[in-house]
């Protein structure tokens, strides 16, 4: 039985990615859809998601073209995703699936129908089968320059004169304003972006590359004929409210920093945190010579999570006195630089407990540093 049931959804998807892939010329029934998804609970979901469907019932054509599909099983995966080359893909399925696969995972649905002449909404539609049906469907991710919605919004804009409005409830902000505010319910997750991202991500808005920003850029689209999109249609309304876990939130962030705090007076574990320290100012500084993501070059918080650590530790255990002390100088000196870039940014408040135990950990360093070479004298 299980077989059977393999069989036919193979069988379904085969025929659903055959139908879209032909090119049939549209007849005047014919749309085509915008649909953004609210948000889910992974990481890789949590900003939303954005497709595109066409529906032609002359034709019985009803497909959702997903330009956010990526593989898991990919060899390496998680070092392709952090060098920047993780191959997306563009995949197509029913329009009566893909609202369902939302409805099983909570998530809003919505719609604007596209206010398009026959020959936009043929163009639209070549190209979507195009490059479904070519190498052209694969595209290698980036955060904020070509993923689901940007992919989407590119499409648009080259069958639309005058391209899709700017105007959004993000316009004027930051990117790091911008996803700061939308991971404000997920603590840690917000923390370790906003930690691993560097100075691009500062760069105000220049393309909408999430999903609300998208639909919002097309309802605010003026054309010659009006507006681009009619109403926003919801197809599926989340139910109930996502559980926040007690764990993920600021406060206990400040008791991890605390506790942190007092145990380092322990020298094992001082230097423990050093090293490891250490380490990821290593990751923060070289990862972007290694990454094709742009997001994480020139990542200024290496100058709190500090490389030197490495340095000074090795001074430490070799006992070179003078050298210890001008490493913890210099690394002060770049937690001053560090506060002052960063006391404008938006996720300076969560990252003080962080400076306070970096800070903590150097004090006990330098103070043991001198207690060791008076001892010595």
């Amino acid at each position: 039985m299980r077989t059977l049931k393999v069989a036919l959804l193979l069988l379904v998807t085969l025929f659903i990615t055959t139908t879209a892939s032909a090119q049939i010329p549209l007849s005047p029934q014919a749309n085509i859809t915008l649909i953004t998804c609210g948000p889910g609970n992974e990481l890789y979901s949590v900003f939303g998601h954005t497709a595109v469907r066409v529906h032609d019932p002359a034709a019985n054509l009803d497909v959702v073209y997903n330009f956010g599909t990526f593989d898991f099983s990919t060899p390496n995966f998680y070092l392709k995703f952090v060098k920047g080359d993780l191959q997306y893909f563009v995949s197509a399925s029913s329009y009566e699936d893909f609202v369902y696969t939302y409805q099983y995972y909570n998530r809003d649905v919505l719609e604007q129908q596209l206010n398009l002449s026959p020959t936009q909404k043929q163009q639209i539609y070549n190209e979507l089968t195009t490059t479904l049906n070519s190498d052209k469907r694969f595209y290698t991710y980036k955060f904020f320059d070509r993923n689901c919605t940007t992919m989407v919004g590119d499409i648009f804009t080259r069958y639309i004169p005058g391209g899709i409005s700017m105007k959004n409830d993000d316009a004027g902000k930051t990117n790091r304003e911008i996803i700061y505010e939308r991971l404000n319910s997920s603590f840690y997750e917000n923390l370790g972006i906003s930690l691993i991202f560097g100075h691009k991500t500062d760069m105000e808005q220049y393309k909408l590359f999430l999903p609300n920003q998208l639909l919002q850029g097309v309802a605010n689209t003026k054309t010659t004929t009006g507006p681009l999109a009619q109403p926003t249609v919801t197809a599926y309304k989340a139910i109930g409210s996502e559980s926040i876990s007690v764990w993920n939130n600021f406060y206990t962030w400040i008791i991890i920093c605390l506790a942190l705090m007092y145990f380092s007076r322990n020298i094992v574990v001082q230097r423990s945190l050093i090293a490891v320290f250490g380490l990821l100012g290593v990751f923060f500084t070289f990862v972007g010579l290694y990454s094709y993501h742009q997001e994480i070059a020139l990542n200024y918080n290496a100058l709190l999570i500090n490389p030197l650590f490495l340095l000074l530790i090795f001074f430490i255990f070799l006992g070179r006195y003078t050298a210890v002390k001008t490493t913890i100088y210099v690394c002060f000196a770049c937690m001053a630089l560090y506060l002052v870039i960063v006391i404008t940014k938006p996720y300076f408040l969560i990252v003080l407990p962080l400076i306070a135990l970096v800070a903590i950990l150097l004090m006990r360093a330098l103070n043991a540093n001198t207690k060791k070479r008076l001892h010595n004298a």
